[in-house]
């Protein structure tokens, strides 16, 4: 059962069952809510359901208290934000703005879906701040309830110690990864070493690859080297394109 757990059948359940009524009036006591908060406890998730168009949560699970300190009747779009670390804000910020863009063009089209994921650390119950991924799957609803519906999964991912330097990051339409996360799917979008993550943020700071040399005390061409490799693993024609692409993703 707990091997059933890792993909997200019953979250599509749930979305078939009620998308129908607007994901209103759902009963906690319902066997596939119960088997969801189970889902939840046991990959140490929660998730909710929120009306992007009319800017409404219509259901939470009940582990957002555990991973947020928020229980769900209260759990507004404000706690996110709130609970965020400050060196998480700017792309926490940039990640709404996208998930708005992108609702507003599926709404705009009346259909498709699509799938956006990174992590963020998070305040908990305990006032510790823990790694979270959070998955945010959208899809576009057609009457009598015409709007984009967003599923917003959180997940507690402490457990991969491989993210420090970077974060994990995917946009598309693969729903091949909204799954629960393996650390596979967790180094999707995080293709840098910690060295070329530095000299990426050392050049976006404006220094020069003599300049970076004598800062972490290595050679020139040692520099230089780490420059090749960086747009040779993301084939682009100059550090400029990369560090746009970083910011375009809240990296930088």
């Amino acid at each position: 059962m707990i091997g059933d757990y890792r993909q997200y059948n019953l979250i599509f359940e749930f979305i078939e069952t009620y998308s129908s009524v607007g994901f209103k009036g759902i009963d906690r006591q319902d066997p596939l809510i119960l088997a969801l908060e189970e889902m939840m406890k046991i990959n140490n998730q929660f998730f909710l359901i929120f009306d992007q168009i009319h800017m409404k949560i219509e259901f939470t699970s009940q582990r957002s208290y555990q991973m947020l300190g928020i229980k769900p009747e209260h759990l507004t779009p404000y706690h996110f934000k709130e609970a965020t670390h400050s060196d998480d804000l700017k792309r926490n910020e940039l990640g709404i703005a996208k998930l708005f863009k992108i609702s507003h063009e599926l709404f705009v089209a009346k259909k498709g879906e699509m799938l956006i994921s990174t992590n963020f650390k998070f305040r908990n119950i305990t006032g510790d701040y823990s790694n979270q991924l959070v998955q945010c799957y959208l899809f576009y609803k057609g009457p009598p309830n015409e709007t984009v519906y967003m599923i917003n999964v959180n997940t507690d991912i402490d457990w991969c110690k491989n993210l420090t330097h970077c974060y994990h990051y995917y946009l598309g339409n693969d729903l091949s990864f909204f799954r629960y996360p393996d650390k596979e799917l967790l180094m999707k979008g995080n293709i840098f070493t910690d060295r070329e993550f530095e000299i990426i943020k050392l050049i976006h700071s404006g220094l020069n690859s003599e300049q970076i040399a004598t800062k972490l005390f290595v050679s020139t061409f040692t520099i230089n080297t780490h420059r090749r490799n960086i747009l040779d693993k993301t084939a682009k024609a100059n550090i400029s394109e990369v560090i746009y692409n970083l910011e375009e993703q809240g990296l930088l």
